[in-house]
């Protein structure tokens, strides 16, 4: 039995996990930013791809889909999603190899994918836990292997602000104020990430989706 730490599920409660998919269609553009992620990170047919934060899998099944002949892990710390990601996959008819953690060490060697991939994860996250996560996939990334991370940041106009409202109210303000400071990109760096630059804008009904791309570097050369 995995001892989870401290989480917020997808949309806070429980009972709610099972409309996260069509709750996400309804409030933003997701095929659209995804595809997007998914092409920023020029996959490769020999790729070790990790979906971090997976939820129920949308990100991973798309790309998936389009680079058959990757490989696709994705992890996450809430069972009850991971579920309904299994059910997905197993009808797209895809090979995804999904496993829970406990939001501390993540299941896998030092230096093993080639990208990491998050999707609405990071706001979830204090800032302490921003900086673990990214840590840790900072330590399971090949050298010269990058991360591609689609997340609320700093809205675009006060429209957006207003909107981005209702994810603090539902997922609490002491996580997702660090996305009204854009502070994702300073830990990404601060972490030791190069090439930290953004990559996309997407706008919603609920705030502000930016594309941030990192890169591990290639020790051997430095």
């Amino acid at each position: 039995m995995v001892e989870h730490k401290e989480y917020i599920p997808a949309l806070k409660y429980d009972w709610l996990t099972k409309v996260y998919d069509p709750v996400l269609q309804f409030t933003m553009p997701e095929r659209k930013f995804k595809t997007a992620l998914i092409d920023e990170m020029r996959i490769q047919a020999d790729n070790r791809i990790l979906d971090f934060g997976c939820g129920s899998l949308t990100l991973s099944i798309m790309a998936a889909q389009i680079y058959p002949q990757a490989m696709f892990y994705g992890v996450d710390i809430d069972d009850k999603i991971l579920s309904i990601a299994d059910r997905k996959m197993k009808s797209a008819r895809v090979s995804i190899k999904i496993q829970q953690y406990d939001g501390g060490r993540l299941p896998y060697p030092d230096n093993y994918f080639d990208r990491v991939m998050s999707s609405l994860v990071f706001h979830h996250l204090t800032l302490r836990q921003k900086y673990k996560a990214l840590n840790e996939i900072y330590r399971i990334l090949k050298p010269s292997g990058e991360v591609h991370i689609a997340d609320f940041g700093q809205p675009s106009s006060a429209l957006q602000r207003l909107g981005f409202y209702s994810v603090q109210l539902l997922d609490g303000f002491e996580t997702t104020n660090d996305s009204l400071k854009n502070a994702l990109p300073r830990a990404m760096t601060d972490t030791g990430f190069l090439e930290v630059k953004e990559k996309g804008i997407f706008q919603t009904l609920v705030g502000t989706v930016r594309l941030t791309k990192g890169v591990k570097p290639n020790k051997s050369i430095l």
